[in-house]
Formats: C-alpha cells, structure tokens, sequence
C-alpha cells in the first residue's frame, strides 16, 4: 500500500493540476499543454507496461521497485530544473514514465497474490488503496509546499517522497513467496522445461495467449476502462452542464476519491466470497447506473453525488478486479508480464475514453449520449466476464507435470 501510494501512477496525476496555474505564471504555458504530460505518460506506460511485468518476471518485485522508486524520485525533482521548455517538459515525462514504470500495480500486486489465496481480494484492495490515500493528502500538502516555498521545491520535495519512504519500506518489509513459503527473490536464469513452483506455477504469455479467457479479458477490460475513465476528467464540465453552482460542483466531486477507496476494499473483499466474474457483473452494474443518472436532464444534487459516487466505486473496483483475474486465470508463473499486457489494454481504453466524449462534447454540446452509451458499454464488459470458465487448478497440473516428469527419469 505504501509503494502504491509514492508511484507513478498516483504522484504525477493528483499533483499536476497543483503545478498548472504555476507553471503557466511562470512560462505561460497553456492548461491544455500541460495536461498534454498526462497523456504522455499515458502513453508512454502503454508502451513500456509489458517489459516493466517482464522485469518483476525476471528480477523480482523487490530489486525492480527499489530501483524505480529511486529513478522516479529522482526525476520528479527533475521537474523543478525546467528553464521554460515545454519539449524539455514532456521529455522529462517521457523519462519519468519509463524508470518508473516498475512501481505500478503489476509490481505490488505480483507480491500480493504471491502470499495470498484465500483473501487474495481483500488483500489486493487494502494494498491498492494508497492512491486513494494520496489523493486525498497529496494536494492540501502540494499546496502548502508551493505557497510557503514555491514551485521549485515542491516538485522536489514531493520528488523525495518516493525515495524517503518507499525504498526504506521495500527494503525492510517486501518479501516475496518461494514455494515453502520462505522469503525469495526470483533467480535471473529460469528453465521453461521444467514445472514452475508452487507459488510461481501458471501460464506463461504464450500459453496464456493461446486461451479463449485471455481474449475475453483483452475486450472486457477495453470496454470497462474506456467506460470507466472517460467520465471522469470530465465529471467537472459534466456537471456545469446540469448547471451546479462551483461550490456544489466542489462538493460532488469530492465523493469521486472516497468511492475509489470504498470500491477497493469493497470490491476486493467481495471476490473473495463467490466467483469473481458473477461478482463482477453485478458491482460494475453500480458505475453504469451512475453514468445513466448522469445522463438525466433532471438531476438534483442527492443524485449526482450518488452518481459520481458509483463511478468512482467502479473505478477503485477496476483494478482489483484485473489482478485477481490474471492471478486466478493465469497463475503466478509469468504474472509480470500478463498482467503489464492488460495494463496496456486498460492504458488504450482509458486513454481514449476522455477524449472521445470531449469530442461528442465539442460536437454536439452535451454529454447525454456519450453517458448512456458508456453505462451499456460498461455492463456488456461486465456481461463478457460471465464466459470465464471455472478458475484453473494450477497446483493439480503441476503435480502432474512433476509425476509426469518422475516417471521419464524412472524409464530412462
């Protein structure tokens, strides 16, 4: 929970919009160009999410989460450097976005579902909650910094924060599963041919790939990201259309990050109790019904707090529901890079969701249309998780493999 909550993924996001009004003060830079760095790291963890799984694969969560939260850090201080180059800017959120792509959810969530099995969901929530946590501390805390000692020190303070608490955290408490159980960090070398242990057994990407359920996920979670996301920068401009005041606007808005928490433990805790995908369906129905509500001409300010509030529920739940699926359909063999491949489909959906309702925005004035089409999009994702079969049982096919391979050495 605490590496979660020092990385890449929540930092940048909920501390940029503390950083805008200065930046363009002090280069006079545009809003809508400094908001392009979001999309550019989006894009870029796109990119680099699989070979960030294929390092935790490789290395170990322990080495590849020390190593990028250090980089991370160091180049969130970067940031305070700039001299008025907006090319300068977005290359040192390129920079950024590639060495600290090892402290995303692939990386801790890989260590979580090592240890547990039987509150895998819970545990998955608990330990995802910390962006919830810094979305909630992170911007009073920029603010103070900027107002007492400016821009500057700010982005280097907050760039320590990675470095200070992170690392010595990872190093004292992440442990990683061998198979008795006995901390371990994953040898560099590794034989294909031979079984995987237990708590590293599973598919790899390529026997993964070759799977109905694999594909059933691909278009899932294309279709639940991009319903998800796309609502959400927009939930502000969503509501001056239903003509909120600024202050009641405030107000709704402020249940979008306690939701997100409540989605992950909640969530998580509920996976643990049936069968995820029927789960699933039915929590992912919540966002849906709150993009419908959205979508009413006539909509009081009880419903659009309720409304954001599912929306944010769905969002918390989104990627607590992905880990457990590739960890209950896929195993722990390759999680890494499994896991860094759905992440590139949840980085595309999410990419495109806002710009596209931003467009229909543009177009034709409104978000009717695009709010009820995403509340259908999302419950048919929910609906394509239903044609997930029974969850593999990886320790029975490894005994067979290991019986299997008893019995070649007893005939040779």
């Amino acid at each position: 929970m605490v590496g979660v909550s020092v990385g890449l993924s929540p930092i940048p996001f909920y501390t940029i919009g503390m950083f805008a009004p200065e930046l363009s003060d002090a280069f006079g830079w545009s809003f809508s160009a400094m908001m392009g760095s979001i999309a550019v790291q989006s894009i870029v963890v796109m990119l680099v999410s699989p070979f960030a799984g294929y390092a935790v694969d490789r290395f170990g969560a322990r080495r590849v989460a020390t190593v990028s939260l250090f980089c991370f850090g160091l180049c969130f201080m970067s940031l305070s450097l700039n001299g008025g180059s907006l090319t300068v800017f977005y290359a040192q959120w390129v920079v950024m976005s590639v060495l600290g792509a090892g402290t995303l959810s692939a990386t801790w969530t890989y260590v979580v579902n090592g240890w547990f099995d039987r509150h895998k969901g819970l545990a998955l929530g608990l330990a995802s909650a910390g962006t919830g946590i810094t979305g909630f501390l992170i911007k009073p805390f920029t603010a103070w910094l900027i107002t007492e000692f400016g821009w500057r020190i700010a982005f280097a303070a907050i760039g320590m924060l990675p470095i200070l608490i992170g690392i010595p955290v990872v190093l004292l408490f992440l442990r990683e599963r061998s198979a008795s159980g006995e901390p371990v960090v994953p040898a560099i070398e590794e034989d294909d041919d031979q079984p995987a242990p237990a708590a590293s057994a599973g598919y790899s990407l390529k026997e993964a790939m070759h799977q109905k359920n694999f594909w059933i996920l691909v278009v899932a979670f294309l279709l639940i990201a991009f319903s998800l996301t796309a609502p959400t920068p927009n939930l502000e401009n969503i509501l001056r259309t239903k003509e909120f005041s600024l202050g009641q606007i405030g107000t709704i808005t402020a249940s979008f990050g306690l939701a997100v928490i409540a989605g992950r433990l909640i969530g998580g805790w509920l996976l643990d109790k049936a069968w995820a995908p029927l789960i699933a369906f039915f929590i992912l129905m919540i966002p849906a019904f709150g993009c419908w509500m959205l979508s009413m001409d006539d909509l009081g300010s009880t419903a659009a707090f309720l409304a954001v509030a599912g929306i944010g529920f769905g969002a918390g739940f989104e990627f607590d529901l992905l880990a457990y699926l590739v960890s209950r359909y896929f195993g722990q063999r390759q999680y890494g890079l499994i896991y860094g491949c759905f992440y590139t489909v949840i980085a595309l959906g999410g990419g495109l969701g806002p710009v596209v309702y931003g467009h229909i925005y543009d177009t034709v004035g409104g978000y009717t249309f695009p709010l009820t089409a995403g509340a259908l999009i999302v419950m048919v994702g929910g609906a394509l998780l239903m044609l997930l079969g029974r969850y593999p049982d990886f320790d029975r096919s490894q005994e067979s493999a290991q019986f299997a391979g008893t019995l070649g050495k007893t005939a040779a």
